[in-house]
């Protein structure tokens, strides 16, 4: 099978056409049997995935994005361990929550316009399962084969991890604090970071959080007052949102 996938003319759009392949050399039957009796080596393929060429930011490292994406499954009554997701744009004003399954799913981003992501993991949630300490453990071990495949070394930038505002970020940040990473989570309008930043009077991997529209005037009614502007610190830069700018932080 894997011969006919290989040597077909042109994309595999179903199944039964591999065993016409002259490659394939036995009849379309074998070709399900194979695949009832077969299997997938999640770890290995985990291993494998860590240890290809990955994209990278502008400056080199690593950047992860996490983010839990459901797969609906409204009418399937039997299958096991489904969950209420919350689903938006189904009606007008109306979040409906749908049966479903809820994956997290962990991917490697690059610098620029591209759309291009590179999926590393993915991991179905339990009923009862919290999201902040899955992804956490999910992080770690993607992390960890990405070093033990040589994508991060000694002095390079920490690893980015992306997530957005619906996660506990400092609880985040908190249970990933012995690795080499930034922790940055944010929204349309509002972004905050909980990175490894010792200071006076601040508590280790406390949350930053900046609210560009607040320095919006195009966000205030006529004759309000005018709003404070966010204090940015000298390891953040943000642009208002109507001007399409964009943020970054340093360590």
């Amino acid at each position: 099978m894997a011969d006919a996938v290989l040597c077909a003319d042109g994309p595999v759009r179903s199944l039964v056409e591999l065993s016409l392949v002259g490659e394939h050399r036995r009849g379309h039957g074998s070709l399900y049997s194979a695949l009832s009796t077969g299997r997938v080596d999640v770890s290995r393929l985990r291993r494998a995935l860590a240890a290809v060429p990955l994209p990278r930011a502008a400056d080199g490292r690593l950047v992860l994005a996490a983010d839990i994406t459901c797969w609906l499954r409204p009418d399937a009554h039997t299958s096991p361990e489904r969950i209420l997701c919350h689903t938006y744009g189904r009606g007008k004003d109306q979040h409906i929550p749908v049966p479903g399954w809820p994956y997290s799913v962990i991917c490697a981003l690059e610098t620029g316009r591209s759309s291009w992501t590179a999926p590393l993991d993915a991991l179905r949630l339990a009923p009862g399962d919290d999201g902040a300490t899955v992804t956490a453990r999910q992080m770690r071990e993607l992390i960890e084969r990405l070093i033990e495949a040589g994508q991060w070394r000694q002095g390079d930038l920490d690893i980015l991890v992306m997530v957005d505002a619906g996660y506990d970020v400092p609880r985040l940040a908190f249970l990933l604090k012995d690795l080499p990473v930034q922790v940055l989570a944010g929204c349309a309008r509002t972004v905050s970071c909980a990175g490894p930043h010792r200071r006076a009077n601040r508590t280790p991997w406390a949350a930053r959080r900046v609210t560009a529209a607040s320095s919006s005037s195009a966000t205030r009614p006529p004759g309000a007052h005018p709003m404070p502007r966010p204090r940015l610190g000298p390891d953040f830069t943000a642009r208002p949102p109507h001007r399409h700018g964009t943020g970054s932080t340093r360590g």
